[in-house]
């Protein structure tokens, strides 16, 4: 066997790894709050997340598309295979301390950083596609804000709408309501990650001309990281469901439709845009402005202030992480 074709297969099982550990990282975020609010049983949540994640992984290929050729050309890096082994190797690294720590971290972040940070290694700051890759930065910051933004403004809606209805009863309902919200943020969520480890083997199979350069993601593609994902969800992420659904506010049902809400229109849109965003970081953005509107001293701002850091510190540490072992991988191969 040839070592392309040695690193190609090392590079699919790692993407869908990542895949894995993504569904029970990320996918946390999108059932927290019907969890917390006890609209779901944790096993039905989990359940109903796998299968919607499935499903919207099998949708949409337009952010794979972005990963694989907005941030390197892989046809201009000189041994592209290892590249790309070590930046699906830091992001995994990445995840996993995060998760174990119950930090809400962004795997968009980890990649994106690391994809960058392995390139650099390997060929300097000219690897880089520069207005792609800004373009994809500009997604990841903008987005969180806008997110905050939004969710604030959907439940001042809902405080105004349902002023005078009875406060049990309407978080009764919004407990049924809830349970759609939660597979649409999961849908929605299926729909933009699932595709960052398709764009990772497309890129492979383009760097190692298996595939040609404006080749579509293959189906086989598609459906293992659907499948990885959909795995990975149905193990769950109890630190990261604790977290998000807890110890940021305490959330009803009403203050959990409004952040579901919030959530799916935010990474829908940047889905329909074919960018790539952090599912984290919009989930706990819309809770954020959720809370903030309903009442800013119930915001346990410092469990924020943890996550704002995690999230500012992921791209750069993710991006070292990757170049160091970027070289480590030369060496080896």
């Amino acid at each position: 066997m040839s070592l392309i074709f040695i690193l190609t297969v090392l590079i699919v099982i790692g993407a869908l790894a990542f895949d894995f550990i993504n569904g029970f990282h990320d996918t946390a975020n999108a059932i927290a709050t019907s969890v917390s609010t006890k609209a779901l049983k944790p096993r039905h949540a989990i359940l109903l997340a796998a299968v919607m994640n499935f499903i919207g992984a099998m949708t949409f290929t337009g952010v794979a598309k972005s990963i694989s050729k907005d941030i390197v050309d892989p046809f201009t890096l000189h041994n592209g295979s290892v590249v790309i082994l070590a930046a699906i190797l830091s992001a995994i690294i990445w995840n996993l301390v995060t998760w174990y720590f119950g930090i809400p971290s962004s795997s968009s972040h980890a990649i994106i950083g690391s994809i960058a940070g392995a390139a650099i290694a390997a060929e300097g700051f000219a690897a880089l596609n520069y207005s792609g890759f800004l373009k994809i930065l500009e997604a990841l910051i903008l987005s969180p804000i806008l997110a905050f933004v939004v969710g604030y403004i959907v439940y001042s809606i809902f405080k105004v709408v349902f002023k005078n209805f009875n406060l049990t009863k309407t978080n009764r309902s919004f407990r049924y309501i809830q349970i759609g919200t939660a597979a649409l943020q999961s849908y929605s969520h299926g729909t933009n990650d699932a595709q960052k480890s398709m764009g990772i083997i497309t890129m492979a199979l383009i760097a190692n001309n298996i595939l040609p350069h404006n080749a579509e993601v293959p189906l086989w593609v598609q459906v293992s990281c659907a499948i990885a994902m959909g795995l990975g969800t149905s193990i769950g992420g109890w630190k990261i469901i604790k977290t998000v659904g807890g110890k940021i506010m305490k959330i009803r049902p009403i203050n959990g439709v409004a952040a579901d809400l919030t959530g799916a229109a935010i990474i829908f849109g940047a889905t329909y845009i074919h960018l790539p965003v952090s599912t984290t970081h919009v989930i706990s953005s819309g809770i954020l402005g959720v809370g903030s509107a309903h009442r800013i001293k119930g915001v346990k701002w410092d469990t924020a202030q943890r996550m704002i850091i995690t999230w500012v510190i992921t791209l750069p540490i993710s991006a070292l992480l990757a170049s160091v072992l970027f070289f480590l991988l030369d060496l080896i191969f």
